[in-house]
């Protein structure tokens, strides 16, 4: 396998005005189970500013902050968002060669972008927060230890001519998500924010564990076990992708055989007896 290198730190000051790039596929066209092939970068707009593009491959375009105007398919949509923790996720979904105009309404708008090749073509979707439901995993087992709300946007199972499979995570403070630990055989990108400008959180790549601030990305080569925890006090949200291989589509994960047990609600852990009260 080649080298992949694991955590990109984001900037400490944020993200620029303009593209700054995070990841590039290593040679377009081709998808092995070494690289992530998955071209990830964080668009930061001006008020007024507008993007017209039509790009080759199949693009997401997720919204992180601020309020834009989208041209595309002969429609003019708007949308917003103020929040990554308490607001559901905005995306447009691109096949490839398909025309968009991204204009800012508001100052310091900020997109996730994300590209990967694929030959097949196909309408897109703006997919809003009223089509989204959140999914909040982990409730009711280890003593909500690992209590989370999943964001799919799309998966094989709703956009199966699509190359990629694209959600978010909010991990509640001082809890797990990615829990227990699992693994796929296709590459995944999880790009991480925080609630506070000192949020951090660990993540867990196979034997080894990065601590993780608001900007970083770290990209999973496929078969490792990982999963995330924030640090008490501060939320943390990710956004994932993970791109389909060749006759091997992503379509779910299998769970570390020794932390299985946590999965079942029967069995809650070693509990401690009555912790001591606030003075």
């Amino acid at each position: 396998m080649a080298h992949l290198e694991t955590l990109l730190r984001g900037p400490s000051a944020g993200f620029p005005v303009g593209v700054t790039p995070i990841t590039r596929a290593r040679q377009a066209g081709i998808v092995t189970t070494a690289e992530p092939e998955m071209d990830f970068c964080i668009c930061r707009q001006t008020a007024g500013q507008t993007i017209p593009e039509t790009d080759h491959r199949e693009t997401a375009w997720v919204l992180l902050a601020g309020a834009a105007e989208l041209e595309f398919a002969g429609r003019c949509e708007r949308v917003s968002r103020t929040s990554l923790f308490d607001d559901p996720p905005t995306a447009l979904h691109l096949g490839p060669a398909t025309a968009v105009t991204v204009r800012a309404l508001a100052e310091g708008t900020e997109w996730a972008v994300v590209r990967t090749v694929n030959e097949r073509r196909f309408a897109p979707t703006l997919y809003r927060p009223s089509d989204l439901k959140p999914e909040y995993r982990g409730a009711g087992l280890v003593q909500n230890a690992c209590l989370r709300n999943v964001r799919l946007i799309f998966d094989y199972t709703t956009r199966p001519e699509a190359n990629l499979v694209l959600g978010e995570v909010v991990n509640y403070p001082g809890r797990w998500s990615s829990y227990p630990p699992h693994h796929h055989d296709q590459p995944e990108i999880y790009h991480y924010r925080f609630t506070h400008p000192a949020g951090y959180g660990h993540a867990e790549l196979g034997e080894d564990v990065v601590k993780v601030r608001s900007g970083d990305t770290t990209v999973i080569p496929p078969g490792l076990d990982h999963a995330q925890v924030s640090a008490p006090g501060y939320g943390m949200y990710y956004l994932w992708f993970i791109r389909h291989l060749p006759g091997n589509p992503y379509t779910g994960f299998t769970f570390t055989e020794e932390h299985r047990w946590t999965l079942d609600a029967t069995q809650q852990g070693w509990q401690p007896p009555a912790l001591p009260s606030s003075p």
